[in-house]
């Protein structure tokens, strides 16, 4: 009866110290004050420096637009506002991973009155010319289709003031990649 209650003993006193020593090999709980579901934020330094979305120099007559497109079929912008005559500088980059031929993206911007569904039907005829109808007609300008972790840029004048779509040509993109941009 004495070893057995000595073995209980011992039973409880294992038990109290792997509930003090858990503690110290990290599996007990954060005493620093925060909860242990928050995110923690990586140091500053880490983080790198993206420039942002929509730039406009100090004179006002450049406008730099860093428009990205990912493997959810998703701009980083869905409204881009602009100035009359201004000089659009442009840069699409894939942020994705998934090469062109299976998601690839780029940025067309449509002519006033042209629908983003009639333009991404009849682009989708001209896979060999990156999803671009032969014809010319329909947009203003485009970027060439590019893939994960490619990126391409353009240079255009703003057109005239009123409100226009710009979009991804690849087959059924426009459904998500689509967007407004308004020239004041």
């Amino acid at each position: 009866m004495k070893n057995h209650a000595i073995s209980i003993a011992g039973a409880i006193a294992l038990f109290f110290s792997f509930g003090i020593l858990l503690p110290s090999c990290g599996g007990g709980s954060d005493t620093s004050g925060s909860s242990s579901t928050e995110a923690k934020e990586p140091p500053k330094s880490m983080i790198a420096e993206e420039p942002e979305p929509i730039e406009v120099s100090a004179d006002g007559s450049t406008v730099t637009i860093h428009l990205t497109g990912d493997d959810m079929m998703k701009y980083n912008l869905n409204r881009i506002e602009v100035k009359e005559g201004q000089k659009i500088k442009l840069t699409l980059t894939h942020v994705g991973k998934m090469p062109k031929e299976a998601m690839g993206h780029n940025f067309v911007l449509l002519q006033p009155g042209v629908e983003p569904a009639s333009f991404a039907a009849e682009a989708a005829r001209f896979k060999d010319n990156d999803y671009i109808p032969e014809s010319g007609e329909g947009f203003i300008v485009h970027t060439k289709m590019v893939g994960g972790g490619e990126s391409t840029s353009i240079e255009f004048d703003a057109p005239a003031k009123g409100s226009y779509k710009f979009m991804c040509s690849f087959p059924a993109h426009y459904v998500n990649m689509q967007g407004d941009f308004i020239v004041n």
